[in-house]
């Protein structure tokens, strides 16, 4: 295990190519500044994180109707998590005043370096929350605990990675993480960045049973490029990718591909802790 690093969680964001992003940028300035990307269209994110190590991830629920309009963003909320000192504290106050109907169905992750929390926001008038313990989680649009063979295959990949950073043993189960629609975890900064990276550009559709094709929403086949961790499709795939290390003190280290991460380089993106607000933007494709 590498101990100084708490927790780490890694995420490609898979979206339309038309619709437009702010890839990394400050979304509060102070109390506590916050980082993530933005949505360009309803002004939320995807994946926050603060100055005092609190992470919040979201996936979405697929539904064959779409998006309702009428609802709330859930991208308000990794907003709303990342506004509090803590984890604990952050679902707890936050969880509280939710109500799940008032959003399009989702699932978070919310974590700092003391614990990690699932959120459930898909049924009922208040959230489903449950603390985790150390291990490997991988959220894809889907409730934990993860069964598909997409989740199935990044699981072994990040266990792999992350064993080899800590120079354990790979297949014993002993190197501790957790995730967002990627991953993150209970391991070291370095090597298990570049080991997490690896994960994040990984092409390889995984596996399903005999007989068994890819579902999506209402039990639609979904083509195999969707069952890599690195999606391309004609109009939607991998837009970018965020990684994050949780140290046992201090600021988190923030990284950011400005695209699919097998083509774009991660920028170390750490200084926006202090400084102006400046963005990298992804526009329309």
């Amino acid at each position: 295990m590498l101990a100084d690093t708490p927790l780490m969680m890694a995420a490609n964001r898979d979206e339309r190519y038309d619709r437009p992003t702010e890839v990394i940028t400050v979304l509060r300035g102070s109390w506590p500044r916050v980082l993530g990307g933005r949505d360009a269209v309803a002004g939320g994110t995807w994946l926050a994180v603060n100055e005092h190590g609190v992470v919040a991830g979201l996936t979405n629920q697929p539904s064959a109707a779409g998006r309702d309009d009428t609802r709330r963003s859930r991208g308000e909320l990794p907003l709303a998590f990342a506004a509090h000192d803590d984890a604990a504290t952050a679902v707890a106050k936050v969880c509280a005043d939710l109500d799940p109907s008032d959003y399009n169905p989702c699932w978070l992750l919310v974590g700092d370096r003391h614990a990690l929390f699932s959120v459930d926001m898909t049924r009922g008038h208040h959230p489903l929350l449950q603390q985790l313990p150390p291990g490997t989680y991988v959220l894809e649009n889907a409730p934990l605990p993860a069964s598909s063979a997409k989740a199935r295959q990044v699981t072994a990949l990040v266990a792999a990675g992350i064993a080899g950073a800590a120079g354990v043993n790979g297949g014993n189960g002993d190197a501790e993480s957790s995730g967002v629609n990627g991953i993150s975890g209970d391991a070291g900064a370095g090597q298990a960045d570049d080991a997490l990276a690896a994960v994040l550009r990984d092409h390889r559709p995984a596996p399903e049973p005999a007989g068994q094709p890819g579902t999506g929403a209402a039990g639609r086949v979904r083509p195999a490029q969707m069952s890599a961790a690195c999606v391309h499709t004609g109009g939607y795939g991998t837009r970018s990718a965020m990684i994050v290390s949780v140290g046992t003190t201090g600021r988190p280290l923030v990284q950011v591909a400005d695209g699919p991460p097998c083509q774009a380089p991660f920028q170390d993106v750490t200084g926006l802790w202090s400084g102006p607000v400046t963005a990298l933007h992804t526009g329309l494709a």
